[in-house]
């Protein structure tokens, strides 16, 4: 099996960035050390397991981030379910978009 390659788009990156301060400001983690290690164990978790996730066809509504995108499913604890978008070529994930349960679940 070939090593597959994911590339996350620069808002992706700008989002993850920011996520492990909005973390750490809004109180889900006490510590800035823990929301840092929450996203960076998201992000490996993408890395390492997006190739064998079961894939879905995302809904025109996030087309908007890019065309044909297809999302998996990283369930985090009880409340949070981050659902990754991207587009798969050549055995490279070209990440477009992340969002969780508590902001598009309703366009899913």
């Amino acid at each position: 099996m070939e090593k597959v390659k994911v590339v996350y788009s620069k808002e992706v990156i700008d989002f993850l960035s920011d996520l492990m301060e909005i973390l750490y400001v809004k109180d889900y983690f006490g510590f800035m050390d823990s929301a840092i290690k929450y996203v960076i164990d998201l992000v490996h978790e993408i890395d390492t397991t997006i190739a064998n996730k079961p894939q879905r066809i995302a809904p025109n509504y996030f087309s908007k981030y890019g065309k044909g995108l297809c999302y998996s499913i990283f369930k985090k604890n009880n409340n949070t379910t981050w659902y990754v978008f991207f587009n798969h070529e050549n055995d490279i994930y070209y990440i477009r978009y992340i969002g969780n349960n508590h902001n598009i679940s309703q366009y899913l």
